[in-house]
């Protein structure tokens, strides 16, 4: 589809979401759960208009929200926005270095903003010296920093997470280095949360893991993508690339809480977003 007739058919489109939102499917909660929205999504915005901002996401069809960076407010200036948007802040993005330096000070405002789930988003290396793709090892030294780490947060009263891309699907021999993490945290400390997008790029079915141990998944980020032209997958509005989210969703038994992220756009992000949201409302599980 080109640029110019993707455009006219996704205005179309959120015409029509509009129509319905007025119709009353704005209040529809697919698996019986509230539309949530990682907060990545939207950091062009943010910066320049905060508060409006997370109002737009709340007209969107959002209740709620993961966030990715704090944008140096306080916790308390943070969990006032959010109040005076109507939406919940659940969980939170941190990579595992800043969460290896910060965790008392993360813990903090994370009572501040009354999370639930704290969550790593990117790892590190057990070396931060050397550089390149990170191998088994580091994986394995990973797993084990993650272990500490939710013992921490689970006795402050949240529970401790980690959050895919695509690298984490990389092997070393025939061990592949997602399935160590599994293999390697402990269930209690460490739940995952499936970046279904980004494990479909990576030539998996997230279907296969959400099967075999539904319960390591309390959460999902839900992320369409579509191949460009150079081979690569890239993020885009949901229904529009090749992730099939009904048998996901069907598979997502354990599933508290779901949070939509859409990464790239070719129209204006508020727009992209209520697509999405209305996509989750129409979706036939």
């Amino acid at each position: 589809m080109s640029f110019t007739s993707r455009r006219s058919f996704l205005k179309a489109s959120g015409a029509a979401a509009a129509a319905c939102a007025g119709s009353g499917r704005l209040d529809a909660k697919p698996l019986g759960l509230p539309i949530g929205l990682q907060l990545y999504t939207v950091r062009e915005l943010l910066p320049k208009d905060f508060d409006g901002t997370l109002r737009k996401v709340k007209a969107a069809g959002y209740t709620e929200v993961e966030a990715a960076g704090y944008y140096t407010r306080t916790a308390a200036e943070f969990r006032q926005a959010m109040d005076g948007a109507g939406l919940r802040c659940v969980s939170t993005h941190h990579g595992l270095s800043l969460l290896l330096a910060r965790m008392d000070e993360l813990i903090e405002y994370g009572h501040g903003l009354g999370l639930d789930y704290i969550v790593c988003s990117s790892p590190a290396r057990r070396d931060p010296a050397l550089s390149g793709p990170l191998t088994l090892d580091d994986w394995r030294w990973a797993a084990g920093q993650f272990n500490r780490i939710g013992e921490k947060v689970k006795a402050a009263g949240m529970i401790f997470g980690y959050h895919n891309h695509g690298p984490e699907f990389g092997s070393e021999g025939e061990v592949v280095f997602y399935d160590e993490l599994l293999r390697l945290t402990n269930p209690n400390l460490v739940v995952f949360e499936m970046d279904c997008g980004w494990v479909a790029a990576a030539g998996r079915n997230p279907v296969d893991y959400l099967a075999r141990t539904p319960k390591r998944f309390p959460l999902l980020h839900v992320k369409d993508m579509v191949r460009g032209t150079s081979g690569a997958f890239h993020s885009t509005v949901m229904g529009q690339g090749v992730v099939d989210y009904q048998a996901i969703l069907r598979a997502a038994t354990a599933v508290n809480h779901y949070f939509i992220e859409q990464e790239e756009f070719d129209i204006d992000p508020i727009e992209a977003i209520g697509l999405d949201a209305e996509y989750m409302r129409k979706l036939d599980l």
